[in-house]
């Protein structure tokens, strides 16, 4: 195993525990334990938790959004709803290299509330990238309704809302329910459906 494999199982342990048993009741000890590692190699990657619980915030979940809005002013709903998919499968990826498949919507929910609290410019830059994906999916809307793609008569405003916070369907009054990622596609084009136009 090189470097950056190391890392990598580092990190995604990392994040299987901040999901199943919250940032705060996480230790390097426990971590060492989980992965059968030495304490020096743990520091070798990250200088202590706090490092480590940013790391993982930034590569899962912030970089890789980011790189998803890189969009082209043309893009359509409909290609919309494949990137969006794709950054979704990433996560469905990682998810996929836990040993404990039982993590729940309200683990994401509270992992995200304890990086806002942690790193402040997390927060804000989260923050500037809902501001963005909103933007991108009005000129979706707008692109495809041009291109004869949808109605011509949806609310922009509403329906683009609407797509934004379909991936936030980790709702922590759902505790103890399992991430399910089967519903991200459906409820995406369920939505497509009721604006698309009919021909």
């Amino acid at each position: 195993m090189n470097k950056d494999e190391k890392k990598e199982k580092i990190a995604i342990k990392a994040l299987e525990l901040f999901l199943t048993q919250g940032y705060q009741n996480v230790s390097i000890s426990d971590l060492q334990n989980a992965l059968n590692m030495g304490r020096g190699t743990m520091y070798y990657y990250f200088k202590d938790k706090e490092d480590l619980f940013f790391y993982v915030m930034t590569q899962y979940f912030i970089t890789p959004k980011r790189h998803c809005m890189r969009q082209p002013d043309n893009i359509l709903t409909s290609q919309m709803i494949t990137e969006m998919l794709k950054y979704l499968h990433g996560l469905e990826e990682v998810a996929a290299n836990f040993d404990n498949k039982n993590v729940n919507t309200s683990g994401v929910v509270t992992l995200y509330y304890t990086a806002y609290l942690q790193f402040p410019h997390l927060y804000k830059l989260a923050y500037r990238i809902y501001e963005k994906e909103l933007e991108i999916w009005k000129r979706a809307l707008r692109n495809s309704i041009r291109a004869g793609e949808i109605r011509p008569d949806i609310d922009v405003e509403t329906v683009a809302s609407l797509f934004t916070h379909i991936k936030d369907g980790y709702d922590s009054g759902r505790a103890g329910v399992q991430m399910d990622f089967t519903m991200f596609p459906r409820n995406y084009y369920y939505l497509f459906d009721l604006i698309k136009l009919q021909k």
